[in-house]
């Protein structure tokens, strides 16, 4: 679609949707089915049309271009300690973080979403989602019930793996690990192939390009609008009737005939909402910000998945990507890719998924995710600037799948074009401390089983020496990062808790026609990473607006 042009005039739609995101974008496509339904996407973002979007391993280039990703500077607090900063990224465009993501596609644990539903939130239990997970999905490995066939999402899963990846399955076999033919099954305790959004040409596919194709974008009653800020939701006393936003230097006006959605993602969402007037009523008094709802919860319950990563020598060069992108093997795998859709450069970054259960109890419920990566990055790195380390590596990155730690996400000032201030508060409790002790003790177990001999040489940096808890503790909190999983900051909730935000519908508490469309809306974390279960919330939250509109 083009671009809107104007006066700044208003315009009305039925639905307005603010944010293209992986939730937003599935949000649109669903809804626009309905050719009755006028709908506007607004993204603050670029159109996807670069090309390293589409390439898997060109999110190394997507990082690097300002204006393709956020950079968020946040002020982390890990175990009580006190602040220190942390860069958080988002993509930026159409796709949103699925553009430069890992795509690693996780849909969670069938407990998790009956525990929200156990929460007193009808309609999003496991039997709820299963049928939005099986119609987004094209899985290309044998169909069972499990599997999504035929979706507008391809997964790719690999069907033979390198010796050094077989040898990691064997090991965690033996460390109590059965080895899986994918991460997505009714039990994930177990360890298999990754299972990534990419299709047969060895294109990443992202939300944009699954729900928003070009025979969608062409829907006459649905516009795309790129590079328009949102600013504001508009009200009508307690109603939401549009979004103030700005396009190349001017104010445009939409007006929402039915609902405005947010699905501007866990940190963006609850910043606009508060310098709207929705939020915590003292906060919005210190910006100067007219209350229109006192709402204590928006931007409290933020979560993430801290990580915990080591990188480990490798004793050959075939075992290992770090060589595969420079010199010239550069133009070699780039010709492969291009040419026949394979090699390195088709790949997710990751290889392996690993589901242990780590603390006590028996009840066969994994607590930690870890991921193997067929590479490592150079010593003082970081994941906004990747460089891979020259001699042959790979890396391990785990985290605690349900932590209950809780940090806040807060509009640092009522200018819409400030960055909201978020402090992530890592490891606060006893849970999430003993989850991650546990996940540095797996690891080491891990990588130093006999199976792996003929493949890893030693560890690289402290990683491989810490032996006690007060150890374990001290380097994750100097070392440890985001996930870049954030969520659960506008959750879903019952009346009568006194940070829930939003109802089961996902309206906004206090006020009429508003609703959170994003992975903000999550009362708790997922157990996995959190793209495919945002592409849900988008899918399922469809369903609920259209039984709602008619």
């Amino acid at each position: 679609m083009t671009d809107l042009t104007g006066t700044g005039a208003d315009e009305e739609w039925d639905v307005v949707i603010a944010g293209a995101g992986s939730s937003g974008c599935a949000l649109a496509g669903r809804l626009s089915e309905d050719p009755k339904l006028r709908v506007l996407l607004v993204e603050a973002g670029p159109w996807d049309n670069s090309p390293f979007i589409k390439l898997p391993k060109g999110l190394t280039k997507l990082r690097a271009i300002p204006q393709r990703v956020y950079h968020y500077a946040a002020e982390r607090r890990v175990g009580g300690d006190s602040l220190q900063p942390e860069t958080l990224l988002r993509g930026r465009g159409l796709g949103g973080s699925s553009t430069l993501n890992g795509m690693v596609y996780h849909r969670g644990q069938p407990q998790d979403y009956d525990d929200w539903e156990a929460l007193g939130l009808p309609g999003w239990g496991w039997a709820d989602v299963l049928p939005c997970f099986l119609g987004i999905e094209d899985n290309h490995l044998p169909p069972t019930d499990w599997r999504g066939r035929g979706g507008p999402l391809p997964l790719r899963v690999a069907r033979k793996l390198p010796p050094l990846a077989d040898a990691l399955m064997a090991a965690g076999g033996d460390l109590g690990l059965p080895r899986k033919e994918e991460p997505n099954l009714p039990q994930q305790l177990g360890m298999s192939p990754i299972a990534a959004n990419i299709d047969d040409r060895g294109h990443r596919v992202t939300s944009a390009h699954a729900f928003l194709p070009p025979a969608v974008r062409r829907r006459p009653n649905l516009r795309i609008l790129p590079n328009t800020r949102v600013d504001r939701v508009l009200f009508q006393g307690k109603r939401a009737v549009g979004l103030q936003c700005q396009q190349g230097g001017v104010e445009r006006r939409f007006r929402a005939a039915k609902y405005v959605v947010l699905s501007l993602g866990a940190l963006e969402t609850p910043r606009l909402l508060q310098i709207s007037g929705v939020g915590p009523a003292e906060h919005l008094a210190g910006l100067g910000v007219r209350p229109v709802v006192d709402l204590p919860g928006v931007g409290e319950n933020y979560r993430d998945h801290f990580c915990y990563g080591s990188s480990w020598r490798l004793r050959h060069s075939k075992d290992s990507e770090n060589r595969e992108f420079s010199g010239w093997r550069l133009p070699v795998n780039l010709l492969r890719y291009y040419g026949f859709a394979n090699g390195p450069m088709s790949t997710s970054v990751a290889q392996l998924s690993m589901f242990p259960e780590l603390l006590p109890g028996g009840t066969g419920r994994p607590d930690a995710e870890v991921l193997w990566f067929p590479w490592n990055m150079a010593a003082g790195r970081n994941a906004a600037a990747i460089a891979l380390d020259s001699e042959p590596g790979g890396s391990l990155t785990g985290f605690p799948l349900r932590g209950t730690s809780q940090g806040t996400v807060m509009a640092g000032s009522a200018d819409p074009a400030e960055r909201p201030v978020v402090r992530p508060n890592y490891l606060a409790t006893d849970y999430d401390r003993s989850v991650m002790i546990g996940l540095v003790r797996f690891t080491q177990k891990m990588m130093s089983h006999p199976r792996l001999q003929p493949f890893v040489a030693s560890g690289l940096g402290e990683a491989e020496t810490l032996r006690t808890e007060d150890e374990i503790l001290d380097y994750i909190a100097r070392k440890g990062s985001s996930g870049q999983h954030g969520c659960g900051t506008c959750k879903m909730g019952t009346a009568d808790d006194p940070l829930a935000v939003l109802d089961e519908k996902l309206s906004v508490r206090g006020v009429d026609g508003l609703k959170v469309v994003d992975c903000s809306i999550m009362p708790s974390q997922i157990s996995g990473n959190t793209n495919g279960p945002a592409m849900m919330i988008g899918w399922r939250a469809a369903e609920i607006l259209k039984q709602q509109l008619r």
